[in-house]
C-alpha cells in the first residue's frame, strides 16, 4: 500500500460518505481527528526520520470514521514496515511537535495480527468517543506493523506527570483488554522506572 494510494482512497471514501450524508444529519465528534500513514518498507537512502509520513484524511463525524476505517485503515492491510496513526487534528505524530515534545507513549506488543487489529479499533473508538477522563492529555495512537511483532502505542502530552500517565495507562489496559505488562517511554529517550502492572477490575 503506497502513500498516494492511501491518500487518494481516503479522499474518495470520505467524499462518498459526505455525498451519502446529504439530506441526513451526521453525528459530529467532540473534536477532529486525522489519520496518517507512514510506509518505511522502502526508505530512501539518507532520508531523515519522518520524511515518509503522510497525512491521509481529517474527519469529524462518526460516519466518516467508520467509512474510512472499514475500507482503508486496518493494520492487516499494512506492509511489513509501516504505521497507521490517528491523532488529534493539528498534532503531527512526531516527537518534535510542540504537543508531543514533553510527552511519551504507552506501548503494548502483539505477536498476532488479529490482536493488533482488535486493540487498534478499541483504542480508536475510545479516543473519538472521549472515553478517557484525561482526553486532553492524549495526542493519538500508532499501530506499527513489523515482520516479527507488531506494536500499538498511545501517545500522551506530559510524561513527567507519573500519576496522570498511570491513570491513562490503567484505563487503556481496560479498553484493550490486556493483562500483560505495558511500558511507558519518554520521547526524550528516558523511561519510567515504576511501571504499574495490574489486572482489569
Amino acid at each position: 500500500m503506497a502513500e498516494v494510494e492511501v491518500e487518494a482512497a481516503a479522499s474518495a471514501v470520505a467524499g462518498q460518505q459526505q455525498e451519502a450524508e446529504v439530506g441526513g444529519k451526521p453525528h459530529k465528534l467532540e473534536r477532529k481527528w486525522t489519520f496518517w500513514f507512514d510506509n518505511q518498507s522502502k526508505p530512501k537512502q539518507g532520508a531523515a526520520w519522518g520524511t515518509s509520513l503522510r497525512k491521509a484524511y481529517t474527519f469529524d463525524t462518526v460516519e466518516e470514521f467508520w467509512c474510512l476505517y472499514d475500507q482503508i485503515f486496518h493494520p492487516s492491510k499494512l506492509p511489513g514496515n509501516a504505521d497507521f496513526h490517528c491523532f488529534r487534528a493539528g498534532i503531527e505524530p512526531k516527537w518534535e511537535d510542540p504537543e508531543c515534545a514533553n510527552g511519551g507513549k504507552w506501548s503494548v506488543i502483539s505477536t498476532r495480527k488479529a490482536n493488533l487489529e482488535t486493540m487498534w479499533l478499541e483504542t480508536l473508538m475510545a479516543l473519538i468517543g472521549e472515553q478517557f477522563d484525561e482526553s486532553e492529555e492524549i495526542c493519538g495512537v500508532v499501530a506499527s506493523v513489523r515482520p516479527r511483532q507488531d506494536k500499538l502505542a498511545l501517545w500522551t502530552k506530559n510524561a513527567s506527570n507519573e500519576a496522570l500517565q498511570t491513570s491513562i495507562g490503567k484505563k487503556w489496559k481496560e479498553i484493550i483488554d490486556v493483562t500483560d505488562k505495558i511500558t511507558y517511554n519518554f520521547h526524550m529517550l528516558t523511561r519510567f522506572d515504576h511501571i504499574p502492572t495490574y489486572r482489569d477490575p
